[in-house]
């Protein structure tokens, strides 16, 4: 599949990325990535293992420098910026594999996600509608998180972000080792996420599932853009189909 022109940002484009390119040290894997994230929306990132998904999400979070291009936040460029200033600026992500604190509680690790905020009311009121979204996790408050199967874990996860009041979700590979039942669940969950004014960026190589959900969708391959549009066309897309669904 051959790379495609952007279209021209959206006036109202929350998070703008233009000829980005990054990497590890000289190993480049990220080549002028462009693409474009409007408010409100569930957007789909989707491609195979080792496309470059992972990195552009590390790339967004300021964990790995901007090499060449540019990132915009509601017009402002924050390529320099530390994780911690874009953290604050409302960009969370779930990362692949969780990373929770396995020695804490559920509600501790839930706590964690607000430890940039003193607004303590709000905190407990926040916590309150997480448990509400994620109710086996108010089941589980008091256990080890390390103690909860995958699929426990991935809600908590989950729940940790939406306790910094993110405004735009980035979730990467919420699907990886967990079973068709609980992705389904998790699928709701983000989808009700979004339904309540957040933001979702949706990193999977599920490619099926993750534009069955997205209301947009941009597909990566080998560290390029090679697709992007509406979801729902893309997931009739022939040469897709050949390429990831094998049909």
């Amino acid at each position: 599949m051959n790379a495609t022109t952007p279209a021209p940002a959206p006036r109202d484009a929350l998070l703008r990325i233009r000829g980005l390119s990054a990497g590890y040290g000289l190993v480049g894997v990220l080549q002028s990535v462009s693409l474009d994230v409007r408010p409100a929306e569930f957007l789909a990132l989707v491609g195979s293992n080792g496309a470059g998904k992972t990195t552009l999400l590390r790339t967004l979070s300021g964990l790995l420098p901007v090499q060449s291009g540019t990132i915009e936040w509601e017009g402002r460029s924050i390529g320099g910026l530390t994780p911690d200033a874009i953290f604050r600026l409302g960009i969370v992500q779930v990362p692949e594999g969780r990373q929770l604190f396995p020695r804490m509680s559920v509600q501790d690790n839930l706590l964690m996600g607000a430890y940039r905020r003193d607004d303590k009311a709000e905190v407990r009121a926040d916590l309150d509608k997480v448990y509400g979204l994620f109710p086996r996790m108010a089941e589980r408050r008091r256990q080890l998180a390390g103690s909860m199967s995958g699929g426990e874990q991935q809600m908590c996860a989950m729940a940790r972000a939406l306790m910094a009041r993110p405004r735009l979700l980035m979730v990467d590979e919420m699907s990886l080792g967990l079973a068709p039942i609980i992705v389904d669940q998790l699928m709701d969950n983000l989808t009700a996420i979004r339904d309540q004014g957040v933001t979702i960026l949706l990193v999977e190589q599920d490619i099926h599932l993750a534009l069955a959900a997205a209301d947009r969708a941009y597909v990566l391959e080998t560290g390029q853009i090679v697709r992007e549009g509406p979801a729902r066309d893309l997931i009739e897309d022939p040469e897709l189909k050949r390429a990831y669904l094998g049909v």
